[in-house]
């Protein structure tokens, strides 16, 4: 089975989570960072996890636009949706859901929050400020869920067998 796995990252969080899920995924996997291409031929897959993070609320502009071109393509896919956020609980899930149209939200074999983190290093003077004010993060903090990525691949590897439902 082909994958790709199309991504937005601003700081390299959904990058390298993007990495730690093809890495549990079977078959053929392809990375494919949004910002660098400009169409993808999504008939080469059979498979399609899309993630982006979140940044004042809201997923990366480019990870929307993918899937609205694509909405109804997507739908004919084995999909996989996530997202990388500092949210935690229904907080988080709400940005999930917020995340992603309505009709790929809810025919996604396998939807996710892997946490996030903030690396201040990687942040701009202002940006630092920000989360400081508003996240009071002081240090760079990472809660990525490794589980997460985990139990999100196994969902995407499960194979749909409706004759398991008469046994």
């Amino acid at each position: 089975m082909k994958t790709l796995i199309a991504y937005a990252t601003k700081h390299g969080c959904t990058e390298r989570a993007a990495v730690e899920l093809s890495k549990h995924l079977d078959g053929e996997v392809e990375l494919v960072n949004l910002k660098n291409v400009s169409k993808i031929d999504l008939t080469y897959y059979e498979r399609v996890i899309i993630g982006g993070s979140i940044y004042t609320g809201k997923i990366q502009k480019l990870v929307k636009e993918f899937c609205a071109q694509n909405l109804e393509e997507l739908q004919t896919k084995d999909l996989g949706l996530f997202i990388c956020c500092m949210e935690e609980g229904e907080n988080a899930q709400k940005q999930l859901m917020d995340s992603y149209p309505g009709e790929l939200f809810w025919s996604a074999k396998s939807t996710a929050v892997f946490g996030g983190e903030f690396n201040l290093d990687r942040l701009s003077f202002i940006q630092k400020l920000i989360v400081k004010k508003v996240a009071h993060v002081r240090i760079s903090t990472s809660r990525v869920d490794h589980e997460a990525i985990r139990k999100f691949s196994k969902k995407m590897e499960r194979i749909f067998n409706p004759f398991l439902f008469l046994v």
